[in-house]
């Protein structure tokens, strides 16, 4: 355990900051899984509203420093284009 004053405050934020990270990278986790299953469902109009909340999600996720924008990008990638072969295949 630390035995300093600035130690132990570094250790009172690590804390705070461990869980905002984890809440943000649930968040993350949690409308990725939403889209997913919009996508199952053959839905084109909940997909379409779900794909904006997520490329939102995606792109804030890269500012917060919890995906890089390289991995953002190719998810918002693969998920479009699932949206667009469920789009046609409704067609």
């Amino acid at each position: 355990m630390a035995n300093h004053v600035s130690s132990l405050k570094r250790a009172r934020q690590t804390v705070k900051r461990t869980a905002v990270n984890r809440a943000n990278r649930s968040k993350l986790r949690n409308g990725l899984r939403a889209m997913r299953e919009a996508l199952q469902q053959n839905d084109v109009a909940v997909a379409r509203a779900q794909f904006n909340e997520t490329t939102s999600m995606l792109d804030k996720s890269v500012q917060k420093g919890i995906l890089h924008d390289n991995t953002a990008s190719r998810y918002k990638s693969r998920l479009n284009a699932r949206l667009k072969a469920l789009a046609t295949k409704t067609a």
